[in-house]
């Protein structure tokens, strides 16, 4: 699990709120940080994407290069904790007013929950208590023995963009059964706009409709073909399914991750009021 030192190495930077009435979204997912993965390749272009997500009224981001996979044996999290650092520090001096914490995009494997043990794979904001899982795009995977293997160590799997998958799209309610297991879903904010297809878009709402505790995030990679639109999302959210839904799945939710607490369910609003 993630040391004592980590943890204070990896603090929120302290003159800066975590959300503000100015910029009040807060990002569990983006591709942020230069040179690891397929999002930017230089820090003047990791800036500019910051810039871009801090003009889209984000205020904390938690950078999420790809673990596992196709990088498999790279991006291990001293490495990524190093380059947060490093950008933390282009921000500050380009005077960019956007929090990063260190986090992954990782996709499924049999040996996670090992090397989250072994401090190599990182959970959401290095907090130890929610883990990004990609699941591959052209296939379907079931991930309940994951997902219990995950709650053992009182860790929940926050499944990223399953409307973009070729199967869940399709058939999203097979990720049902996962609810029991602490599941929480990942919508692409682009996606609730339609920019990775139709079948998404619908897919991406239906899965809206369903019990399971929900987020909204950019999955950014560039400022162009990939960029961040989170505002946007909100305002759809906002006048399809109302403020408190869009404000859950676009602040209150990511917050509650990126602090270690439990997201909420959109069923939950009711018996728990205005006190998220």
């Amino acid at each position: 699990m993630v040391s004592e030192a980590n943890r204070q190495s990896n603090e929120r930077l302290p003159e800066r709120a975590l959300n503000t009435p100015t910029h009040p979204f807060v990002d569990i997912h983006c591709h942020c940080l230069p040179g690891l993965d397929d999002g930017p390749a230089t820090m003047a272009e990791a800036v500019a994407l910051c810039k871009a997500l801090s003009d889209d009224g984000i205020s904390t981001v938690v950078a999420t290069p790809h673990q596992l996979g196709r990088w498999d044996d790279s991006n291990w999290a001293a490495p990524v904790r190093a380059s947060v650092a490093r950008l933390r520090t282009a921000l500050a001096e380009a005077d960019v007013p956007l929090n990063i914490l260190p986090g992954a995009d990782v996709r499924v494997d049999e040996r996670l929950t090992a090397l989250i043990g072994q401090d190599k794979v990182l959970t959401v904001a290095d907090a130890g208590k929610h883990v990004l899982l990609e699941l591959p795009h052209e296939t379907f995977i079931d991930i309940e023995v994951l997902l219990v293997e995950l709650a053992v160590m009182d860790i929940r799997g926050i499944v990223t963009h399953p409307e973009r998958n070729s199967f869940l799209k399709r058939q999203p309610d097979a990720v049902r059964k996962w609810l029991d297991h602490g599941c929480i879903l990942q919508i692409t904010a682009a996606s609730l706009a339609g920019r990775f297809g139709p079948e998404a878009q619908r897919a991406a709402w239906y899965f809206l409709d369903m019990p399971f505790p929900l987020v909204v995030a950019t999955d950014a990679h560039d400022r162009q073909s990939r960029g961040p639109c989170m505002s946007e999302a909100y305002a759809m959210l906002k006048e399809h399914r109302g403020r408190r839904i869009a404000r859950l799945l676009c602040v209150d939710n990511p917050v509650r991750i990126v602090e270690g607490r439990e997201a909420l369910a959109v069923a939950e609003l009711a018996s728990r009021g205005q006190n998220l």
